[in-house]
């Protein structure tokens, strides 16, 4: 009996289409706002994206920067309470995603992740993000202690990601753990907390955008 040409082969059409279809690897890059007053943000960005995570599909999401920095002063100032301090914080993200779609002309703003299967970078509405997670029993608290790192991190943890990458002002050794970083004032206090319940598979890195020679861990 003549066996039909692997052309031919339905078995073979449909496991060759459903490798094609499968979306790229995620991987979530948090932009810290310490360095929104980088003048080459933008192009420093659409350059080190692609070359550092090829083939992954680039969400990125925005610190808080002088305009979080704010409302923790009114916060201090009116004792707004950390309840409204956090939702208030959350809306500046989205000015701050705002701002970095201005950088990335490119780049699109997503509120679902879920819904967002294109190939081009993505730039979170951490507001919507942190909305949706209320549903979930393991949500992040309403505090001061949770910053952009920990909600970074969550989003990797929901949405699976592969690579979570922290692009800050400082250097974090290699040979210091996140507990340790979280002591130190490099993350914030729930960051070590929040990558437990990441999938094994998950790589966390940071990196030193004020020297791209050195990317730690």
């Amino acid at each position: 009996m003549c066996r039909a040409p692997a052309a031919l082969m339905p078995w073979r059409s449909w496991r060759q289409n459903r490798v094609a279809d499968m979306p790229a690897p995620l991987a979530v890059v948090k932009v810290g706002g310490s360095l929104y007053d980088v003048p080459d943000l933008g192009a420093r960005l659409r350059h080190w994206l692609p070359a550092q995570l090829p083939m992954k599909r680039v969400l990125l999401v925005p610190g808080g920067g002088a305009v979080v920095d704010a409302i923790r002063h009114l916060d201090r100032v009116q004792g707004l309470g950390e309840e409204i301090s956090h939702w208030l914080a959350l809306r500046a993200l989205s000015v701050n995603a705002q701002f970095l779609a201005a950088l990335l002309p490119s780049a699109r703003i997503v509120k679902d992740v879920g819904a967002w299967h294109g190939s081009e970078t993505a730039i979170l509405d951490v507001h919507a993000f942190a909305l949706a997670d209320e549903m979930r029993e393991d949500r992040l608290p309403h505090s001061w202690t949770v910053t952009s790192d920990s909600l970074a991190a969550r989003v990797a943890v929901v949405h699976r990601a592969k690579t979570l990458v922290l692009l800050k002002s400082t250097t974090i050794s290699a040979d210091v753990d996140w507990g340790e970083a979280a002591r130190l004032g490099w993350v914030d206090e729930r960051f070590a907390e929040v990558l437990r319940n990441a999938s094994a598979d998950l790589e966390v890195r940071s990196v030193n955008w004020r020297d791209l020679s050195d990317e730690s861990r």
